[in-house]
């Protein structure tokens, strides 16, 4: 009864002394988790960072990876002075009370400004504006933190004398890490807590969190809060506890090992195959259990050349913009334009004539005698190539009618070689008809 006492209290404080992820945000380099891209010991963030030498940058990256407490870590690390702001909640009056308080320190005592922007894609052009003089001047060191593409969402020449960093979703393994650290502090995390979590709890909320450290350690100190000790005073968290707090159930689909083949393998051929519906479901499967959208995006353009190709050539345009959309909007919104791209696929005329002549060329290329370039298709540009016959004998197609002339284009010897063999499907009918017009000409 004492130690359920105990619990008690304890579980009160934590609640009383603000999120999870708040108390145990790294303070330092060297307990920043993820981002070795960035910030291995011999990067230039890092570099710049542990040398107090920051210049003007920009954090770029999805929610929850780091870049509010890579600023945070610079203001811990710097001699300068250290002001923030959050573009949702300020304007241009307070943007000028910093840059004012910042020229007057420069000037005064030559103390360095760093000035971090949160979601800095959300101030206006006019404040972007007003900001930007005192970043060309070198009266505040900008630090801006957003989830949005810069070079869509802040104007031009505050990219331009900013350096660029792009955070990355955490992994799952790192992830993980995180919420075992949290579960290991006692001063500051859920240390002081008898918490047993299951592997295939944590494994759950590490993979569904979406890269997010704020989302698995707020799914993890609400499973922790809200479960009972038992008999022996442990909080245990198993699965179907972690299904409840991250709000997701838990779906057979292993990312590293055979489901993630097999369900890509589904979803490709359910597009080959027509089928929308199933293309859908297993696009939908994939997105929920975790996959990286951009692996899928990258599929969609790959079937939108091998499965459909030239029957409807405006696959490939769709599958692209589906991709860039995702760039540009991220998650979850971009399910829809990949929706939009599935089954455009799937209900799409389909064709591989350009994927067989593509393999049938490189297998020529690989096991025959590389055939030379005839006379006249060489370059006759440069100087004395015509005295060696280079092009001599080219008809140039545009001075024939219909801007077509019959000539072979293959090395010698295998001027009766195809490889293209379009269908009469779809578009691919209309280049078909082409095709064998061609045949008829200049006979």
């Amino acid at each position: 009864m004492q130690q359920d006492f105990f619990t008690s209290n304890l579980k009160d404080n934590l609640k009383k002394s603000g999120p999870l992820a708040s108390r145990v945000r790294p303070t330092t380099l060297e307990g920043f988790y993820g981002q070795k891209h960035i910030l291995a010991p011999d990067k230039l963030l890092f570099r710049m960072i542990a040398a107090d030498r920051i210049t003007s940058i920009i954090l770029y990256g999805p929610p929850g990876t780091g870049k509010t407490t890579l600023a945070r870590i610079i203001a811990n690390k710097t001699k300068s002075n250290f002001t923030q702001l959050n573009a949702v909640t300020s304007g241009v009056k307070e943007l000028r009370e910093v840059i004012g308080k910042a020229k007057e320190d420069l000037g005064m005592y030559s103390a360095k400004t760093i000035l971090f922007i949160d979601e800095i894609h959300r101030f206006n052009k006019s404040q972007q504006d007003a900001l930007l003089p005192a970043v060309e001047e070198g009266t505040v060191v900008l630090i801006g933190a957003t989830t949005e593409n810069p070079y869509f969402e802040v104007n031009a020449p505050l990219v331009s004398r900013s350096r660029i960093f792009r955070l990355n979703r955490l992994s799952p393994d790192e992830i993980r890490d995180i919420m075992l650290k949290a579960l290991r502090d006692k001063e500051n995390g859920l240390g002081s807590l008898n918490v047993d979590i299951s592997p295939d709890a944590l494994r759950h909320i590490a993979q569904v969190s979406n890269g997010d450290a704020r989302n698995a350690l707020n799914a993890l100190e609400l499973a922790v809060l809200t479960t009972d000790e038992d008999e022996n005073g442990i909080i245990a968290i198993d699965i179907d506890t972690a299904q409840e707090c991250i709000q997701k159930r838990v779906i057979h689909y292993d990312k590293d090992g055979d489901n993630h083949y097999d369900n890509i393998s589904a979803f490709i051929k359910s597009i080959r195959g027509s089928d929308p519906d199933g293309a859908l479901y297993w696009m939908s499967k994939m997105l929920w259990a975790g996959e990286d959208p951009k692996f899928i995006a990258r599929r969609i353009i790959i079937s939108a050349s091998e499965d459909i190709g030239n029957a409807d050539p405006n696959a490939l345009n769709i599958a692209v913009s589906a991709f860039r959309a995702l760039e540009i909007i991220g998650m979850p919104e971009a399910r829809l334009t990949l929706a939009q791209a599935v089954t455009y696929l799937a209900c799409s005329p389909k064709s591989n004539a350009s994927y067989i002549g593509v393999n049938k060329a490189l297998s020529d290329i690989q096991n025959k005698r590389t055939g030379e370039v005839p006379m006249h298709l060489r370059d006759a540009h440069y100087k004395g190539a015509k005295s060696l016959g280079h092009g001599k004998g080219y008809k140039y197609p545009h001075d024939y009618e219909q801007h077509y002339v019959k000539q072979s284009y293959m090395p010698p010897g295998m001027e009766d070689v195809i490889y293209y063999e379009p269908t009469e499907i779809g578009y691919e009918k209309v280049l078909k008809d082409y095709l064998d017009s061609t045949k008829n000409k200049n006979k």
